[in-house]
């Protein structure tokens, strides 16, 4: 790896594995396959507590596996329970108060009325989003795109034409924005970024498409040529230089996040929780 690709190519960048974070010694697709049941169950319950429990689950799973950084941090523990407060207020104004519980007015404005029951269906609705999430982020958090196209080639067995062409596409959103950067300086260099105000930012950026595209051609070309001079396509099968197995451990810890899921959801459908299309 080189240094300008390094400096382009962030994906291109291992994920680091301290001894004691594990995540980033799972294979990725046990990362997918594991919160996958508690993401479906979740899609059809419609309570508060239950998504609470797996968020509770998968912020403890993120502390002692992933190193978590500082814009991670503020995203999940600041980020997100603003968004939920946020969206439970939001959901709570479109909910129909016919069918909630009216007996606690929060507020009036002419003839509408805010009750607690629609902030709570609103609360509800927006905690299964934010769980749905915080599950996410954990194979999000600690698996990189190469990483995760490796392991769906050697254990999905998903076409490598398919797999790595997707990945070669993945990759322009770097070299777009380092692209976008050396044009942006040589145009200050030239003295064509003057101007302020609207008018003046849209000729500016304006002025970023044709050189843009003209480099995102180039870089095609490059790939396409780098491609073809390494048999890209030729046979139905490569070998590959990365191995990405599944081992014992991957097993183990499906198994464990199964066995808490059910245990999880077995608690919350015997305390109450109501299942979505279904009477309380």
């Amino acid at each position: 790896m080189t240094a300008n690709q390094t400096l382009t190519d962030p994906y291109a960048r291992p994920l680091p594995h301290p001894p004691i974070r594990f995540l980033y010694r799972l294979n990725p697709l046990s990362k997918l396959a594991a919160p996958l049941p508690a993401m479906l169950a979740l899609v059809f319950l419609r309570d508060i507590r239950t998504p609470l429990l797996f968020i509770a689950l998968g912020l403890v799973i993120l502390l002692v596996g992933a190193s978590l950084t500082r814009r991670m941090m503020l995203l999940v523990f600041v980020g997100l329970p603003v968004v939920v407060a946020v969206m439970s207020f939001s959901f709570g104004l479109w909910t129909d108060a016919a069918h909630v519980d009216r007996s606690v007015l929060l507020f009036q404005i002419g003839d509408y009325r805010f009750y607690l029951g629609a902030l709570l269906v609103g609360l509800a609705t927006a905690l299964r989003l934010a769980s749905l999430l915080v599950l996410a982020f954990i194979g999000g958090f600690t698996t990189t795109g190469p990483d995760f196209i490796r392991s769906m080639i050697q254990q999905l067995h998903v076409p490598y034409r398919i797999g790595y062409t997707a990945l070669a596409a993945y990759r322009f959103v770097p070299r777009f924005g380092h692209e976008l950067e050396v044009i942006r300086s040589a145009h200050r260099v030239r003295g064509m970024a003057g101007g302020r105000g609207p008018v003046a930012g849209v000729r500016r950026y304006a002025g970023y498409i044709v050189p843009l595209l003209a480099g995102a051609i180039r870089h095609a070309e490059r790939v396409a040529l780098a491609m073809d001079s390494r048999a890209f396509g030729a046979h139905p099968e490569r070998t590959e230089r990365t191995l990405i197995p599944f081992r014992t451990r991957d097993w183990v810890f499906l198994a464990l996040f199964w066995l808490v899921t059910i245990g999880l959801l077995w608690w919350s459908l015997a305390g109450g929780a109501s299942v979505a299309g279904l009477p309380d």
